[in-house]
C-alpha cells in the first residue's frame, strides 16, 4: 500500500507509545501489526483452509478423574490469573466489572478471592490501567494474608481507517487508545516481570479465565492431566449451540494444528459456516491452561508471541456514530493454541462457563437457577429445565441502576421458567415467583408492577 505519510505515522505512533511511557515490546507488537494493516491483511480466517473438529478428537474432562492426585501435588506449583481489565461499560459502569455484587451482598472479586483461598493456590489479576486503582483499593480492604500479584495490560493506540495515521481526540484522549485484547496477556507477562517472578518460585502451570465467570474455578482434574501430559497449552471448551455463535470456535487448520477463529475473523461470505454448529461444535470458554516455561521458551524464540490479528473497525468515540472512524488492533489470547506444538483442548460441562456480559446474565446468576456452593456458582439441582432465556427490555434493563432499582425488593424465582421476556416499564416486588415460557409486556406510559408473592405461569400484558 502506498502513501506517502506512512513515515511520518510511524514515528507518530512509535512518539505517542513513548509518551505514555510504555515498553519496547508495544512499540514492536504494534508495529508487527500495523505493517499488516498497509498490507492488507484483516486477520480473516477463510472457511476453505479449515476443517471441522469431531468429538472423537476431544477428550471430555469428565473422564479425567484418574488425574486428580496429580492435580492435588502440583496446586503448589501453579497461579490462577484472571482477566480483569473489564469496566462494565455496557452494563452502564465506569468502574471495574469485577466490583458488580453477584448475590449475597459479595462482589465477583470477593468470589474470586475465596475460590483461591479454598483452592490454596496463588492468585494473580491482569488489570487495565482503567481497572487496576479500583481493584487495588478493594483488595486493599480485604486486608488478605498474601496479597494478589498485580500486572498491567498495555494497550494499543487507535488507528484512522482514512489515511491509517494515529487517532486524534482532544475532548477526550483517552478514547485513542484501545486495550489490544486479551492476547495481550503474554506480553503483559514477559513486561511485568511477573513470568520470570513466578517461574523463579517455582510456578509452573497458569490457569486464566475471565473475571465475570464464576464457574472457572480451578479444576484438580484437569490440572493433573494438563501437568501430567506435559502439555504447552490447553482450551477448555464446551458444546456449541445456535445460541452461541458470537464467541470463537475452534478449527483445525491444513497444516494439522488446532486454530481458534473468532466472528471478526470470519469473511461475510463464511459466515453461514461460521454459525454452523454440526462441523463447528465446540467454542472456545477462554479458560486457558499456560505452561509457564513453554512460554518463555516461546518468547525467547520469537521475541514475542505474535498472536493472528483481530482488526476490528469501530468509530474513535463508540457513543458517537459521527466521530472518526477507526481499526482497533486486537488479539485473542485463545489464539495461541496454533502457535504451540502440542497443544490441546479439553471439553468441559456448561457448569465451567457462566459469562455476565450483561444484566440479562446478571439476573439469571443472582436469581435461584444458580447456588453458590464452595464459592463456586454451581446450577441449583432443584431446576430440570435448559439453561433458562432471558430478553430484558434495553431501554429499562441495559444499565446496571435500571436493573438494581427493578428489582431492588429481590430478584423473582426463576428454578421453574425456560425463558423470559420483559418489555417496557416493570418493576417487581419481593418473592416473586415466575414458571413456564412467559411474556410480560408493559405497554403504559406509567411503570407496571408485579406485586409481592405473586405466581407469574403465563403472559402477562399491562
Amino acid at each position: 500500500m502506498k502513501n506517502p505519510d506512512i513515515k511520518s505515522h510511524i514515528a507518530s505512533f512509535i512518539k505517542k507509545i513513548e509518551k505514555e511511557n510504555l515498553p519496547q515490546v508495544v512499540i514492536d507488537s504494534f508495529l508487527y501489526y500495523y505493517h499488516k494493516i498497509l498490507n492488507g491483511e484483516t486477520g480473516i480466517i477463510y472457511d476453505k483452509d479449515i476443517e471441522c473438529v469431531r468429538e472423537n478428537e476431544i477428550t471430555y474432562s469428565n473422564n479425567l478423574s484418574g488425574y486428580s492426585d496429580t492435580g492435588n501435588k502440583v496446586i503448589k506449583n501453579s497461579v490462577r490469573i484472571v482477566l480483569n481489565g473489564g469496566l462494565g461499560t455496557s452494563m452502564g459502569l465506569s468502574k471495574p466489572k469485577s466490583l458488580i455484587e453477584v448475590r449475597d451482598g459479595k462482589t465477583f472479586l470477593d468470589i474470586l478471592v475465596q475460590q483461591s483461598k479454598r483452592n490454596n493456590i496463588r492468585l494473580a489479576f491482569m488489570n487495565s490501567f482503567g481497572s487496576d486503582k479500583d481493584t487495588t483499593e478493594a483488595l486493599r480492604k480485604m486486608n488478605l494474608p498474601v496479597f494478589p500479584i498485580l500486572f498491567l495490560q498495555h494497550k494499543y493506540p487507535k488507528v484512522l481507517r482514512d489515511g491509517f495515521g494515529p487517532a486524534v481526540w482532544p475532548a477526550n484522549k483517552t478514547k485513542e487508545w484501545n486495550p489490544p485484547g486479551h492476547g495481550d496477556i503474554y506480553a503483559a507477562l514477559q513486561t511485568s516481570g511477573v513470568l520470570d517472578k513466578l517461574l523463579s518460585e517455582g510456578i509452573t502451570y497458569a490457569f486464566i479465565s475471565n473475571s465475570d465467570n464464576l464457574g472457572a474455578t480451578v479444576d484438580e482434574t484437569i490440572l493433573g492431566y494438563f501437568a501430567q501430559k506435559n502439555f504447552p497449552f490447553l482450551m477448555e471448551v464446551c458444546d456449541r449451540t445456535p445460541s452461541d455463535l458470537k464467541g470463537g470456535h475452534i478449527a483445525k487448520h491444513k497444516n494439522g494444528h488446532l486454530i481458534l477463529r473468532e466472528v471478526a475473523q470470519c469473511f461475510e461470505s463464511d459466515l453461514g459456516a461460521f454459525r454452523d454448529v454440526s462441523c463447528y461444535n465446540f467454542f472456545n470458554t477462554n479458560n486457558i491452561w499456560i505452561n509457564l516455561i513453554y512460554l518463555k521458551e516461546l518468547i525467547k524464540e520469537k521475541g514475542f508471541v505474535y498472536l493472528p490479528l483481530i482488526l476490528n473497525p469501530k468509530t474513535l468515540d463508540t457513543k458517537d456514530e459521527t466521530s472518526p472512524e477507526v481499526y482497533q488492533v486486537e488479539t485473542a489470547m485463545g489464539s495461541a493454541i496454533s502457535l504451540f506444538d502440542g497443544a490441546t483442548a479439553v471439553r468441559v460441562p456448561r457448569t465451567r462457563f457462566f459469562p455476565v456480559k450483561k444484566c440479562s446474565d446478571l439476573l439469571a446468576v443472582r436469581s435461584d437457577c444458580y447456588l453458590v456452593t464452595d464459592e463456586k456458582l454451581v446450577y441449583n439441582p432443584e431446576r430440570k429445565l435448559p439453561e433458562i432465556r432471558i430478553n430484558l427490555d434495553s431501554k429499562y434493563y441495559d444499565k446496571i441502576d435500571q436493573f438494581d432499582e427493578r428489582f431492588k425488593e429481590g430478584v423473582p424465582s426463576l428454578v421453574e421458567c425456560e425463558s423470559l421476556t420483559i418489555i417496557g416499564d416493570v418493576f417487581f416486588e419481593k418473592d416473586v415467583k415466575i414458571a413456564g415460557n412467559i411474556i410480560i409486556k408493559n405497554t403504559g406510559n406509567a411503570r407496571a408492577v408485579i406485586s409481592k408473592n405473586s405466581l407469574i405461569n403465563k403472559n402477562i400484558t399491562f
